[in-house]
């Protein structure tokens, strides 16, 4: 099959402060999600003027990935949609069709399988092409990456340089701490196909972690979860960053390197959970505090898309480093065969 067209799909972000609360009605559309809950996530994004950076990145992405694509001798232009603000997806494939796109590729600004991190985008290509009806561009999402060579390099070089940001006197004896965005357990335990036992997406970001840190030396560390956004009678992965931090400063660890291990980016989660509410109790704790660059910016991240290109424009051979199951996608929004996500028995909103 020949591709016409690239399409970067992502969540979506604010760009101004009115367009907060509409965009968050957006994310939690049909969830029941209490409308405090939507002023407390509100406030994080007025805390920064209203702006998500997740847009401005895309668009840096996609800048880095066209002179890729250049480089490689491939063809094609890049397009740009969101799931839950502007430029929606609906928008996007229409603008494709309306400029001859019959079939492009998709690569989501997600690594992971589940629901959130694959099947959702999905459920994003069926409903913008049912949007745009008969004649819409058949659309195949690219496959997990979330133990590609190059986002593993990227991630180790930038927990490397984190721990030379730390005191001289506290580097040798530095924690590292790796941290994804918590969904519900439940949703958890069916992502993956039941004959594995599902946890599809905590076995993939535990695999991610652990490649890292051995790329770094690090044989001991730590895995935790930021960003929950449910109702506290329904359980989410944990523990928490900010309560790990007290759990460690506990047993005198005096000095973290915190690796976003769940991010290509550095989105709201990052900036707000990580950069503001996580590095502050280290503060207050008296701990050293680093964070780990996400690799969004690196010129890596820009090679790894053109390399899931290459897997189907050029039949390039796919590079994998993991020990736990990734999977490749199928047509027009259609999930893998195998059945690798399935959706959550309760959805709840992230905060991006």
């Amino acid at each position: 099959m020949s591709f016409d067209a690239l399409l970067l799909l992502s969540f979506g972000g604010p760009e101004r402060p009115e367009d907060v609360m509409p965009f968050l009605e957006n994310v939690t559309r049909g969830r029941g999600v209490p409308r405090e809950r939507l002023d407390e996530v509100a406030e994080h994004y007025l805390h920064f003027g209203g702006v998500s950076p997740i847009n401005a990145l895309n668009l840096d992405i996609i800048a880095a990935v066209k002179a890729e694509l250049a480089t490689a001798g491939i063809d094609l232009p890049v397009y740009f949609g969101n799931r839950n603000w502007h430029p929606m997806v609906e928008e996007t494939v229409a603008r494709m069709a309306a400029d001859g796109v019959r079939s492009a590729l998709v690569f989501p600004t997600s690594a992971w399988g589940g629901y959130s991190g694959c099947l959702q985008y999905h459920e994003d290509i069926t409903r913008a092409r049912a949007a745009f009806g008969a004649g819409a561009p058949e659309l195949v999402k690219l496959r997990q990456y979330f133990d590609h060579p190059l986002l593993i390099d990227s991630f180790a070089d930038a927990i490397r340089a984190a721990v030379a940001e730390l005191p001289a006197d506290r580097r040798d004896r530095a924690r590292l701490v790796f941290t994804a965005h918590s969904i519900p357990v439940s949703a958890d335990a069916t992502a993956g196909p039941p004959a594995d036992g599902g946890r599809l997406y905590s076995r993939q970001v535990a695999e991610a972690a652990r490649l890292c840190a051995a790329a770094t030396g690090f044989t001991d560390y730590d895995l935790v979860w930021q960003s929950r956004s449910g109702p506290p009678q329904i359980p989410w992965l944990d523990p928490d960053i900010v309560d790990h931090l007290d759990d460690l400063s506990g047993k005198a660890v005096d000095a973290v390197v915190v690796c976003p291990v769940g991010f290509v980016s550095d989105h709201l989660e990052v900036i707000w959970d990580l950069d503001n509410e996580a590095k502050g109790k280290a503060a207050e704790l008296g701990m050293a505090f680093a964070r780990a660059a996400t690799p969004g910016t690196d010129p890596r991240f820009a090679q790894l898309v053109v390399e899931l290109i290459g897997e189907h424009v050029t039949e390039t051979a796919a590079r994998r480093l993991g020990e736990v199951p990734g999977y490749g996608c199928t047509r027009n929004g259609d999930p893998c065969a195998v059945g690798c996500c399935a959706p959550p028995r309760r959805r709840a909103p992230a905060g991006r």
